[in-house]
């Protein structure tokens, strides 16, 4: 049989459905033939490829939005790119920046590979934080060529009281639409020399309407499905819950928010300082560098128009539609790469797929979600943990990272520490110290680590592919 009949014999007996490829009948052939046709394989490094070529994977409109659902979609992308200033008197900005903030629009953080993305090669940040006059100094921990970084406190100055949450990189002080104010950026030196200092990087929102819909009783039904085998390897999880209405939360590192309208107005006001209808009070209420009634960002009552939404409504609209991530060209590589995927257990803590119930929008409706994600939060050990716990997420639990759109992606892990996708799977391995238990990864990559170095590589691909 020719080479180019293998090829074409191997694939009819493959099945891809949407983005999940399941390995059928590739194994009849072997592999060592199917790589070189005269069973040589030549010695192998493996390597990450790096981000995948090409144009976006991602950015665009799910497919099947109404007109009227498209207009939605297309008003909230370019309300998303908005710069916004102090007071708006700058020229093509919005208001409500600060008195604290991280920068100065969504697109900054959430821009690659396509708008509404993760962090980007070049940082922005270095564009924002003397804009206007304004005095900042850039932290030791924001470099030029990134990641974004969101720090954190894990403990008050005492080093002891809890705190966990956001201290924004700058201030207003010294623009020239912030006359009078006058506050300093936290000290992020004594932070970090105490050990009390953590950063997250901005998360994809790519198809972020569907992980939405996703019912609770489907994410449960995963979590108890092949028990035994999770059993065995040590994988656990559990989801994240919402405390009023007992839901499954399922955006932010630990699963932390319910829902989409929530997720975006809360980052408005932490990430930007621009209060809205959800959070109208600023985080920093110092004399002198309030500029505006709040909340800044409101329904615009003043038209004739009942119509016209709060920058939040549209930033929800732009990510509810907004489509899962294609996945690039399919390899005999990336075949056995995603058959390996299933057999060292990767496939139980990233679950291929959801499927979505009925919707309001058609859209959204019976879709097969390729998240790789089953939204829940694990344990990964003292070597990942950021001692900052979320409602039901403890110190060391983070929400397992859906890989769609991993392909394009440059940061890796929730602090962006490596680009190396390698370095990525084998920081999943953690030994237990106390307080921290082990990682429920270790047995997964301790199958991954013998796996043969071409295989190895081929799951590397297919991660790549994703």
């Amino acid at each position: 049989m020719s080479a180019q009949a293998i090829v074409r014999d191997s694939k009819r007996r493959c099945v891809r459905v949407s983005m999940i490829v399941v390995l059928c009948a590739l194994t009849v052939v072997p592999f060592a033939v199917l790589r070189g046709f005269g069973g040589q394989l030549a010695a192998a490094v493996v390597t990450d490829p790096g981000p995948r070529g090409g144009s976006a994977s991602a950015g665009g409109p799910l497919p099947g939005l109404s007109t009227k659902e498209l207009a939605f979609f297309q008003a909230g992308l370019t309300t998303f790119q908005e710069v916004d200033s102090v007071t708006g008197s700058i020229s093509g900005t919005g208001s409500g920046l600060g008195p604290r903030f991280n920068s100065n629009s969504c697109v900054s953080c959430h821009q690659q590979p396509a708008i509404g993305g993760s962090s980007p090669p070049t940082n922005p940040l270095y564009s924002v934080f003397q804009a206007n006059g304004a005095t900042n100094t850039m932290p030791s921990f924001i470099t030029p060529t990134g990641p974004v970084l969101e720090p954190r406190f894990p403990y008050q100055s005492d080093l002891v009281t809890r705190d966990g949450g956001v201290h924004d990189l700058f201030t207003i002080t010294g623009r020239s639409d912030a006359s009078g104010c006058n506050i300093s950026q936290p000290d992020f030196a004594t932070a970090q020399q105490q050990n009390n200092l953590i950063f997250r990087q901005p998360t994809p929102m790519f198809g972020a309407g569907l992980i939405e819909a996703i019912q609770s009783s489907d994410i449960i039904a995963n979590m108890q499905a092949n028990g035994a085998q999770k059993l065995a390897l040590g994988i656990g999880g559990h989801p994240n819950y919402n405390g009023n209405d007992g839901t499954i939360t399922r955006f932010g590192w630990k699963a932390q928010n319910k829902s989409l309208l929530l997720f975006v107005a809360e980052a408005y006001n932490v990430e930007m300082g621009v209060t809205n209808e959800l959070f109208q009070n600023e985080r920093n209420e110092t004399s002198g560098c309030v500029f505006n009634g709040i909340p800044e960002d409101h329904t615009n009552f003043g038209k004739s128009s009942t119509s016209e939404p709060a920058d939040i409504m549209m930033f929800e609209f732009f990510a509810r539609f907004l489509n899962q991530p294609t996945p690039g060209p399919q390899s005999l590589s990336t075949l056995n790469g995603a058959s390996k995927f299933v057999s060292t257990g990767c496939a139980l803590c990233h679950n291929p797929t959801f499927r979505t119930p009925v919707s309001s929008s058609n859209s959204i409706t019976n879709v097969r979600a390729n998240l790789f994600s089953d939204l829940l939060v694990h344990h990964m050990g003292p070597s990942l943990a950021d001692n900052v716990p979320q409602a039901a997420a403890g110190p060391d639990e983070f929400r397992t990272a859906p890989l769609w759109g991993l392909g394009q992606r440059i940061f890796f892990l929730h602090d962006g520490r490596t680009t190396d996708l390698i370095q990525a799977i084998q920081a999943h391995f953690s030994q237990a110290s106390p307080p921290y238990p082990a990682s429920e990864a270790n047995a997964v990559i301790a199958n991954f680590n013998a796996l043969s170095p071409q295989d190895q590589q081929d799951l590397i691909n297919f991660l790549r592919s994703l």
